[in-house]
């Protein structure tokens, strides 16, 4: 069993590693952006949502998961305090990794059959954030209201870094498609 958490815990690393190095190398190197903690924030973020929990973990009151941001921003209204800090910042986090990231798969996301269909993702994203960033986090390891509206005030940007790093790791791939051997 030890060697089962062992290899969890080894790819991981890796993941953590590689996700990291694209995101200096696109911030830092390519785009000039010298905020650390916005960069480790974005790293951070796309770690985070290599798990699909992750990225849908939200769940509505009756207990399905928000999958989409018109339920995201309706299940906020239901919710004070952190519990409310915490959907907005995860609206942030959706919008910017689907802009950013997957730019192309946001045709499907706002289909005309989907609620998201008249949702500016960026224009949304950028709120998420700055309301975040207006509700007190009482415990230390929170994400600081400073960092979340420097999000809000450079969503574009970091959505472009995103590109950015996605552009990296396509062209690092190898004959077969493996960006880590």
């Amino acid at each position: 069993m030890n060697s089962k958490n062992d290899s969890a815990d080894s790819s991981n690393r890796l993941l953590e590693r590689f996700f990291t190095g694209l995101s200096e190398y696109a911030f830092y190197s390519q785009l000039g952006v010298t905020d650390t903690e916005l960069v480790n924030y974005v790293s951070n973020l796309l770690i985070r949502f290599t798990k699909t929990d992750a990225l849908h973990r939200i769940r509505q009151l009756n207990g399905r998961r928000a999958t989409e941001v018109v339920t995201l921003m309706a299940e906020s209204q239901h919710r004070i305090g952190l519990a409310k800090r915490e959907i907005h910042r995860h609206i942030g986090d959706f919008t910017l990794f689907w802009t950013g990231l997957y730019p192309e798969s946001l045709r499907g996301l706002q289909a005309v059959e989907k609620s998201d269909q008249f949702v500016s993702y960026c224009y949304e994203g950028k709120k998420a954030y700055e309301i975040a960033s207006e509700i007190d986090a009482d415990e230390p390891d929170e994400v600081p209201n400073s960092l979340l509206h420097r999000l809000s005030e450079q969503f574009e940007m970091c959505a472009y870094g995103l590109r950015e790093i996605r552009r990296q790791w396509e062209e690092g791939a190898g004959p077969q498609g493996a960006i880590i051997a």
